[in-house]
């Protein structure tokens, strides 16, 4: 699989062991080789890698915090020689965690999983539509939470994550809102490139403007015909 990569690594024996292990042991595309963030964010405006592999102990500016500042879709392998960070560097879109020095057998299995991840996305899924009654489940950081579709009264897309807004409260999801208003059907409706309502809990619209659950939503004109024609089946 051509994949396309990067390195980020202030240790220069490091940087040379991780692109000896890409050289002989796969078919990837070695973009760059960055010796610190700052380089990596110079090198993100010219390449547009499928893989950085990042290590997290560097001056100025650490792994965890370049991490936040990759654009979505980018895949991470962190490289380090610290443990303490593994259960916080899977709040980012990591696919491993190779602990330092990384051998040739440790290498290869984070190419499996790399390997495996693109061969499930290339495989088409139908996105079963998920039934209003039913309750589903979202992960938020570390925690697995239960909620109701009933219960949801808008969901607000970010950069990197969506925040779900309930009647008992909200939680920050990564995931992207295309891929959630593709598994949503009415009384859900998308009425903003940044919006997805729950038309049950809107107490008003004026002008361009959704009032739901105590916030004033933007409707934009892209979506307004199919939240009007919607709205309308509602009527009296």
């Amino acid at each position: 699989m051509n994949l396309k990569c990067i390195i980020v690594d202030d240790e220069p024996n490091a940087v040379n062991l991780l692109e000896l292990h890409i050289q002989h042991a796969t078919d990837w595309q070695l973009l760059d080789k960055c010796y610190n963030a700052l380089e990596a964010l110079a090198a993100l405006k010219v390449h547009q890698p499928d893989i950085i592999f990042l290590d997290i102990n560097m001056p100025r500016l650490d792994g965890m915090e370049l991490a936040a500042l990759l654009p979505p879709g980018m895949k991470i392998i962190f490289t380090t020689a610290y443990t303490e960070y593994a259960a916080v560097s899977y709040n980012f879109e990591t696919l491993d965690y190779l602990l330092k020095p990384i051998t040739l057998k440790r290498f290869l299995q984070a190419k499996q999983k790399v390997d495996n991840y693109y061969a499930d996305k290339q495989q088409p899924k139908a996105v079963a539509p998920i039934d209003h009654n039913d309750s589903f489940f979202v992960k938020s950081g570390k925690t697995i939470q239960q909620l109701r579709l009933s219960e949801l009264c808008y969901i607000e897309g970010t950069r990197e994550y969506v925040k779900i807004v309930t009647t008992k409260g909200e939680l920050l999801v990564y995931k992207r809102l295309k891929d959630i208003a593709a598994q949503l059907q009415a009384p859900f409706v998308r009425i903003h490139n940044s919006y997805i309502v729950n038309t049950t809990f809107i107490e008003k619209i004026q002008d361009n403007q959704v009032h739901i659950h105590g916030q004033v939503i933007p409707l934009s004109e892209k979506f307004r015909p199919a939240f009007m024609e919607l709205i309308q089946q509602q009527f009296l």
